[in-house]
């Protein structure tokens, strides 16, 4: 999708589309309203501006937008291109021997027992061995810091997310 694309989208279309790159409807209401956009930095600009006022109730519905790593299911509904996004992003989870595959699913559950949430992680590029031991690490974190944690991988996902529909993808 062009950056003309985006600006001239139906508002409907266009909160689908940015949706897509994040599930808080705040933060998807905040972006749409600082359009037209002047350069794809611009867009990027004002997402991480909008980014940067979201709440924790906001955050939460963002966590809500993605499945588990290693699962391809949100608590959300979601839009095909944020699916098909996310499937891209954790592509070396299925690559994975059983073992780690287990271990993460287990880690998957531990972490929400223990935070309340789905483990996010940006994991694009990143073997599920990687992501084990990013989850692993993460767990020695106090609830604050993992708040934290979460909110800044959840702005990587959404701006790799923004870059790829500025892209066309």
């Amino acid at each position: 999708m062009t950056l003309h694309d985006l600006n001239t989208l139906p508002a409907l279309a266009l909160h689908e589309a940015l949706g897509a790159c994040c599930g808080s409807p705040h933060w998807v209401a905040t972006l749409a309203a600082t359009r037209p956009w002047d350069s794809d930095g611009d867009v990027l600009r004002a997402a991480e501006a909008g980014w940067q006022g979201l709440s924790p109730a906001e955050l939460a519905r963002a966590v809500a937008h993605h499945p588990r790593l290693g699962e391809s299911r949100a608590a959300a509904a979601v839009t095909a291109r944020a699916s098909a996004w996310s499937a891209d992003e954790q592509a070396g989870t299925p690559l994975a021997d059983q073992a780690t595959r287990a271990a993460l699913a287990q880690g998957n559950l531990d972490y929400e027992a223990r935070f309340g949430h789905t483990f996010i992680l940006c994991a694009s590029g990143r073997s599920a061995a990687d992501m084990l031991v990013a989850l692993r690490a993460r767990m020695t974190n106090d609830a604050d810091t993992e708040l934290t944690v979460t909110a800044h991988e959840l702005w990587l996902i959404t701006r790799l997310r923004l870059q790829k529909l500025l892209g066309g993808a």
